[in-house]
């Protein structure tokens, strides 16, 4: 038999999209020492590289019945660059919206009423997710608290982009009857 390490990346992919886990574990031997290289370089964070890498290999062994690669070390090399800016655009948007969280009444300044119907509101809004449909609510979460997009969400959940859409349009609206109940328009930048 031949030694794993002398197959050629073509004919990893092949074994990989016939479910051969030693291709997978070759591929992640032959480059996880590159890619990782290339997300710490940008990332400056071991685990946060680590994890990169981590993503963009499961990525592969998850989707191995699609794969159409004829370069896998350009692939692979592409999709860390993809995943370092899809992370760096989520704690972006992280960081971003805890500065808006700055400007609520949870200030100092803010009146004991004014924090306690920021908490009620909080807690109404959390309730209303909660009780949102199961493909609703993860929609929603996607879209908010991991800044998916929408073709994002449609390709995890399997679904439609417009399905998708009315999904977050029906939560939305739900949200914002809350509000409108509550009688404030002080989370209307989450809306």
């Amino acid at each position: 038999m031949i030694a794993k390490s002398s197959y050629s990346d073509q004919e990893l992919i092949a074994f990989l999209k016939a479910d051969q886990a030693f291709a997978f574990n070759e591929i992640y031997d032959r480059y996880w020492k590159t890619l990782f290289g290339i997300s710490y370089n940008r990332l400056k964070d071991i685990q946060a590289a680590e994890d990169v890498v981590h993503d963009v290999l499961l990525s592969i062994w998850n989707n191995r019945d699609r794969l159409e690669i004829i370069n896998l070390k350009a692939y692979l090399a592409t999709a860390t660059k993809y995943m370092i800016l899809r992370k760096l655009r989520k704690e972006q948007h992280q960081m971003s919206y805890l500065q808006d969280l700055k400007g609520v009444p949870e200030a100092e300044s803010a009146s004991l009423e004014d924090r306690l119907h920021y908490k009620n509101i909080l807690l109404m809004l959390e309730e209303e997710i909660d009780c949102l449909p199961e493909k609703c609510k993860l929609v929603f979460k996607y879209s908010r608290t991991e800044n998916l997009s929408i073709k994002e969400i449609a390709d995890k959940l399997e679904i439609s982009s417009s399905t998708v859409e009315n999904h977050l349009n029906k939560a939305l609206g739900r949200l914002r009857l809350v509000l409108k109940h509550a009688n404030t328009t002080l989370f209307s930048f989450f809306l």
